[in-house]
């Protein structure tokens, strides 16, 4: 870690591709977030690096900076099938920010059947001009804390709901 990047992990007790499902749809992310600024997204699955969609912000959630609504575009940077997602922002502020936020897995080493995730933010790259401008970390550790307890939440209630419907067939 460096005093620009942090990083959490949490053992969710799901396979990493029923994990990855969920960081990969737009609507996933809006689902999962616990900052309360994403609304809604737009946009197909991401299948690889460079994949984009666009969502729809409300930065009075955080009441750090009078932006009101607005809309930014996720751009995929690093992408590897069930083990790695991560992104950046583009948006209405120019040159981007390029902050980057991502996540891995593995199976976990102390859960059988689960998947050691780790969500990251890193604001090492920020265009100069931004620094001491903007308050970085714009979204703090137990933000990233929160948002992986709503991503176990997710994913194990989703399997609960069609094991269900297995049942029921």
């Amino acid at each position: 870690m460096t005093a620009e990047r942090f990083e959490v992990s949490r053992d969710i007790a799901a396979t990493p591709a029923e994990v990855f499902a969920v960081l990969t749809d737009p609507n996933g992310h809006v689902a999962i977030d616990s900052s309360g600024m994403l609304q809604s997204a737009e946009g197909d699955r991401v299948t690889g690096v460079g994949s984009r969609f666009v969502v729809h912000m409300d930065r009075e959630s955080l009441n750090d900076l009078p932006m009101g609504k607005y809309d930014v575009t996720v751009v995929i940077t690093r992408f590897t099938r069930d083990a790695e997602v991560e992104w950046t922002i583009e948006g209405t502020i120019k040159p981007p920010i390029r902050h980057l936020y991502g996540y891995r897995l593995a199976p976990s080493e102390t859960t059988p059947g689960a998947t050691a995730v780790t969500s990251y933010y890193d604001w090492s790259e920020i265009d100069e001009r931004y620094r001491g401008r903007v308050n970085f970390p714009i979204i703090p550790e137990a933000g990233l804390r929160a948002t992986l307890g709503i991503l176990a939440r997710t994913v194990e209630n989703s399997q609960t709901a069609e094991n269900s419907r297995i049942a029921e067939d």
